[in-house]
């Protein structure tokens, strides 16, 4: 939890600068990725409940690095897509989470690196298949 948090003030410090909030910087990767994604689809990947998404995500449109469209033959579903703004912002987020990484694994070699991401890929998987509770 402490790396974590620790990984999470550094890329936020960056962020910031961009005039960015928590949450932002892990769904303008995920659109960078994966745009034209449904608010529900975002917050699975992004881990974070779909009501937050959805309030980040209007605070995001309000600024310019969002905008939900529907398509044609689906009037029911939102999907959501970059602005050239957005797009901006999140290469330069790509850029920060790149820095931060490189920091963090900073003394290792590519074996260790392989091993910590593996390790860390388990416990996710562990958990997630415990369906986020422990009792």
């Amino acid at each position: 939890m402490k790396t974590y948090f620790v990984m999470h003030r550094c890329v936020m410090s960056a962020a910031k600068k961009y005039g960015l909030t928590s949450g932002q910087p892990k769904i303008l990767e995920y659109l960078l990725e994966q745009e034209g994604s449904e608010q529900k689809t975002i917050a699975g990947h992004c881990e974070i409940e779909s009501a937050t998404v959805g309030s980040i995500l209007d605070r995001m449109e309000k600024n310019g690095l969002i905008e939900r469209r529907r398509r044609e033959g689906n009037r029911r579903s939102i999907y959501i897509y970059l602005t050239p703004t957005g797009r901006a912002a999140a290469e330069e987020i790509q850029k920060i989470f790149t820095a931060a990484e490189k920091i963090a694994f900073s003394g290792m070699n590519e074996q260790e690196i392989a091993l910590l991401s593996e390790g860390i890929e388990k416990v996710y998987k562990n958990l997630t298949e415990q369906g986020g509770s422990i009792i």
